[in-house]
């Protein structure tokens, strides 16, 4: 294993990954360099130098409007969407032990998108009262998926199929909403669903920042009794893991993540899919990667709106047609390579 050890004066050994630290050190980079390209990017364009230098403080009054008030909220719900799908992806993964346990690939997408679109259609609720949606949506989508998985505890397969089922069926359920409503409501509902940045602002990231605060480290305080729980229940127990409790634990912070996400930015497909597999090629280590997993979400969706607003002319994409693009793309490969090796 690679890697160098740390030690302190009181005895206290810790190991070190170094090609993983520096591949979070990388993505952390890139994505801050994709985010100061992102603000710079619009109607107004401004060099790399005039967004540092009006993030700091020294631009001039538009300058300070158009970065501080309209762009900089746009890209913050990106980062920060990105790299909680990025973290809800690889805890699911590993929980289930199968690449294929996305929360969009089982139903929680889908599930908070029901939720909002129950608040949008009708009840024509404002920007609070889709996010509770989005909320209590994936909630009670995560606990249905879960009960009717559990068999003596939760098998990955079943556990995928089971999920594929409900998100069949709330996809069925959210077209009904969408013929159900207005024009005005169908049209907002229907750009919501695409999953976009566009005209975000600092009341999507105020709830976002507070949920991520919270359950990102609920989640990295227990990477490591996840990287046990992918060696199986038996194993993950004599080990000293308390299997159910940490799996419930980490399956609810999972959940109330994807659906922060939701509800900030909508249902933005795949990058929950894909980061958490991109970051364990790059590192080329075992278990959930959970730092590189956010880190690579945040590039992959700050990454995706900038060649949205660049890459198509003078049609600007939302930021989920560009990562359902790609992510369905990679969901292909990953199917032909799981059949090749016999897994499914």
């Amino acid at each position: 294993m690679r890697g160098s050890v740390l030690r302190t004066r009181g005895g206290l050994s810790v190991r070190l990954d170094t090609r993983a630290a520096g591949v979070v050190l990388l993505l952390a980079a890139l994505a801050a360099v994709l985010a100061v390209a992102l603000i710079g990017t619009g109607d107004y364009p401004m060099s790399p130098g005039e967004v540092l230098s009006t993030l700091t403080g020294g631009g001039t009054a538009a300058q300070e409007f158009i970065v501080n008030d309209v762009r900089l909220p746009r890209v913050l719900v990106g980062l920060l969407v990105g790299a909680a799908l990025g973290i809800a992806g690889a805890v699911f993964q590993s929980v289930s032990r199968n690449p294929l346990g996305s929360p969009d690939v089982i139903g929680l997408g889908q599930g908070a998108a029901a939720g909002a679109l129950n608040v949008i259609v009708l009840f024509h609720g404002g920007t609070y009262a889709v996010t509770g949606g989005a909320f209590a949506g994936a909630l009670a989508t995560g606990a249905a998926v879960y009960l009717l998985a559990w068999k003596r505890g939760i098998h990955g397969y079943r556990l995928v199929l089971v999920g594929i089922g409900a998100a069949a069926v709330l996809g069925a359920v959210n077209g009904y909403l969408l013929t159900r409503a207005d024009y005005v409501d169908a049209a907002r509902a229907v750009v919501w669903l695409t999953g976009s940045l566009d005209g975000r602002d600092w009341t999507q990231v105020r709830p976002l920042l507070v949920a991520c605060a919270v359950l990102v480290p609920l989640v990295l305080g227990r990477g490591r009794a996840l990287r046990m729980l992918e060696m199986g229940d038996d194993a993950a127990f004599a080990l000293g893991v308390r299997v159910e409790r940490t799996r419930l634990v980490l399956m609810l912070a999972a959940v109330l993540l994807t659906a922060a996400a939701t509800a900030a930015a909508g249902p933005v497909a795949f990058v929950a899919l894909t980061a958490p597999q991109l970051a364990r090629r790059l590192t080329r280590s075992a278990g959930p990667n959970l730092p590189a997993a956010a880190c690579m979400g945040a590039v992959l969706l700050v990454g995706a709106d900038w060649a949205a607003q660049r890459l198509f002319g003078d049609r600007l994409l939302p930021a989920g047609v560009v990562t359902g693009m790609l992510g369905g793309g990679y969901l292909l490969w990953l199917l032909v390579n799981e059949r090749k090796a016999g897994r499914i």
